[in-house]
């Protein structure tokens, strides 16, 4: 998959965790509040989503994420989860510590090296 900016990818994955998908829409106030930043940002941010295909939004309305954001927010959120379980549970890491660097580790691993990565840790059992 090409990727995107690393913030665009936090957006996409803030959007999943609300429950966005391509049959249910959520508000932009919304993505604000959860990303600490303001409904300004977020309409910054969705100009370069919906450019890129990533997600629809009409003039002020409702966010919906296309199949192909849908698809690339889950896969940053997956990312995330197995390397914060990994970095906390694994390693002993302070929760809040483990989900910061999971955060940052998951915009910077390839594909490829996170899927070996992961196979070998989902065998593992953590």
């Amino acid at each position: 998959m090409v990727k995107t900016s690393m913030s665009h990818e936090d957006y996409l994955e803030a959007m999943v965790m609300l429950g966005a998908s391509p049959e249910k829409p959520i508000r932009s106030v919304d993505v604000a509040t959860k990303m600490g930043v303001s409904k300004a940002s977020v309409n910054k941010a969705m100009s370069v989503l919906k450019e890129k295909g990533f997600a629809e939004q009409p003039y002020y309305g409702d966010i919906t994420l296309t199949e192909r954001g849908y698809e690339y927010g889950s896969s940053v959120l997956d990312r995330h989860n197995l390397l914060f379980q990994f970095l906390h549970k694994a390693l002993g890491i302070p929760e809040e510590r483990a989900d910061h660097e999971a955060c940052l580790m998951e915009h910077a691993i390839s594909d490829e090296s996170f899927e070996r990565w992961s196979a070998y840790i989902k065998g593992l059992d953590l």
